[in-house]
């Protein structure tokens, strides 16, 4: 292969160019599959669909056919541009402007996935190893999250593919290149709360029920409640209301019907149950009546230190001269599933721009990054 199609900025360009908008292909997908069957992996493109949810395209490709298994997972879609005019350049032109690679998606995440991809290209260039190398790409890690990496995993183990090790290419990086990997993160539990009432004129409440105090009452005993005070390995579990909807647009009519939303963040001392049973515990308190509707986007998760942590620790420290720290902190990603099939770590590109207008990386990070990836490779297999 051309040094071109092994360098990741190039590849980072044409990832860049693909309009890849969950949940929309947009090229890209195409783009890493030309690449990796060139390098002889066999790749399969996994079309899943569900019930009102947008059909979504994902690539999964393997290098040989033993173990060990090493394996890279990552996502092509990306957030919506927003508003194109506050850009300083094409939100999708890959343009290489003042040391930075520019795009929707440089850092989450298809910078990562470009290093990788020429991490793994020059490899393969100097090594073939006893096992298989393999590339798990979704198109759906920024949206629903129900067509992609979960599907695929239960494909998977459907066709007997067993990993033995994962390393996702989030962003982690926080100031610095290598400051931060990932080796857990809190779960995700969102609650939809309704109190209905009756609706009626504001000037004769006695004919009504405001169901609005009801669930501002409810709102404030959430509020109130201290889930825990974190452990050595994760920080508190949050809980944080993000929408409050009345539906109401008069000023003279007491609503009907009033609606909230929370989300919970939580460690290792709960799991979705038990969360649920904490939280209805604390509803029932309230004497208010309600109705609660739940969604566990992910439960918490830990890979304790140790081999795979340290080979990627030391890689790190060679090439940048820092120790990064091993946290659990943020959103979540799609290691929420991979755990339950290996062992699984993030580390990826400085995210400081991410999801923001003007995203970008630094040309400099891409190559230090592609480096990095490749000696932790050649680490993992002995070589």
């Amino acid at each position: 292969m051309s040094a071109a199609e092994k360098n990741p900025v190039e590849i980072l360009q044409g990832l860049l160019r693909c309009p890849s908008v969950t949940p929309a292909e947009g090229g890209a997908l195409d783009l890493l599959e030309g690449l990796l069957t060139k390098a002889g992996f066999v790749c399969h493109r996994l079309k899943f669909s569900d019930v009102d949810t947008p059909d979504v395209d994902n690539l999964y490709a393997r290098w040989g056919t033993a173990a060990p298994h090493f394996c890279f997972a990552g996502h092509t879609d990306v957030v919506p541009v927003g508003d194109v005019a506050g850009w300083s350049f094409d939100p999708f032109g890959g343009e290489v402007k003042d040391g930075y690679v520019c795009g929707r998606g440089a850092a989450d995440m298809k910078g990562p996935i470009a290093c990788f991809v020429s991490a793994v290209l020059r490899f393969l260039d100097e090594h073939k190893p006893q096992g298989s190398i393999s590339f798990l790409i979704t198109g759906d890690e920024e949206g629903p999250s129900i067509n992609g990496t979960p599907k695929m995993l239960k494909w998977l183990e459907e066709h007997g593919e067993k990993i033995d090790f994962c390393l996702v290419g989030e962003p982690t990086s926080r100031e610095k290149l290598g400051d931060m990997i990932k080796i857990g993160r809190r779960g995700t539990f969102t609650g939809y709360l309704t109190v209905d009432g009756k609706q009626g004129h504001v000037a004769y409440p006695h004919l009504a029920d405001n169901p609005v105090p009801k669930l501002v009452k409810l709102l404030a005993a959430l509020d109130a409640l201290v889930l825990d005070t974190g452990n050595e390995h994760f920080q508190p579990s949050n809980l944080e209301t993000v929408n409050i909807d009345i539906g109401n647009k008069a000023e003279n009519v007491i609503p009907a019907r009033a609606r909230a939303t929370f989300n919970i963040r939580f460690n290792s001392h709960w799991n979705g149950k038990t969360l649920e049973a904490k939280i209805r515990e604390t509803l029932e308190a309230t004497n208010v009546p309600y109705k609660l509707d739940i969604r566990v986007g992910g439960e918490s998760f830990y890979t304790a230190p140790g081999q795979h942590s340290d080979l990627i620790v030391e890689t790190i420290r060679k090439h940048t001269g820092r120790t990064p720290e091993l946290s659990t902190s943020g959103g979540t990603s799609d290691a929420r599933y991979i755990k339950n099939h290996c062992p699984v770590i993030e580390f990826g590109i400085v995210g400081e721009t991410m999801h923001k207008t003007d995203e970008r990386v630094a040309v400099s990070d891409m190559h230090a990054l592609a480096d990095i990836y490749l000696d932790i490779l050649k680490g993992w297999f002995r070589v």
